[in-house]
């Protein structure tokens, strides 16, 4: 899916107040083709960003296995790591440049080495939906390609 903005009289910080849901989450060539889909095709997520400057943002693998135990940090070593790859989750201050690109201001994260880091996105809004990429192509196994995500405002 790719989507074209229109004008709005609204500025991009004020439309993306709210919540939204992901629709599809993809890492594409340079040349616009999927490469590869990072938690699966039907990987479920949230993001939210609020009128005060904040965003949280959380996506996750279908298939993650259960662990074995029931408590929260009862899980084993390889439980623990095979639940942290099949998922994504970060928060902090967000805000927009030059009406076209949002900011993340990461203080917290699920991947550590994203602690106190910016996450630079395009943003595209079409109606009810908000299409995310990254701005400069990122690091997959041994390729650089361009992450793609795409919302529905819920």
């Amino acid at each position: 899916m790719s989507m074209h903005a229109t004008a709005d009289p609204q500025s991009l910080r004020e439309r993306l107040v709210g919540s939204w849901r992901l629709v599809s989450y993809e890492a594409r060539h340079g040349d616009g083709r999927p490469a590869a889909y990072p938690l699966g095709k039907d990987a479920k997520g949230y993001i939210l960003y609020t009128a005060s400057g904040f965003m949280s943002a959380q996506i996750m693998r279908l298939d993650r296995p259960l662990h074995q135990a029931n408590g929260l940090g009862d899980g084993t070593d390889a439980e623990s790591a095979e639940a942290a790859r099949g998922y994504v989750a970060y928060s902090g201050p967000y805000h927009v440049e030059d009406d076209s690109v949002v900011v993340h201001q990461l203080e917290v994260s699920l991947f550590p080495n994203w602690v106190d880091a910016t996450a630079s996105r395009k943003a595209v809004l079409v109606g009810r939906h908000l299409e995310l990429t990254t701005t400069a192509p990122v690091l997959f196994g041994e390729e650089q390609l361009t992450v793609v995500l795409v919302w529905e405002r819920i």
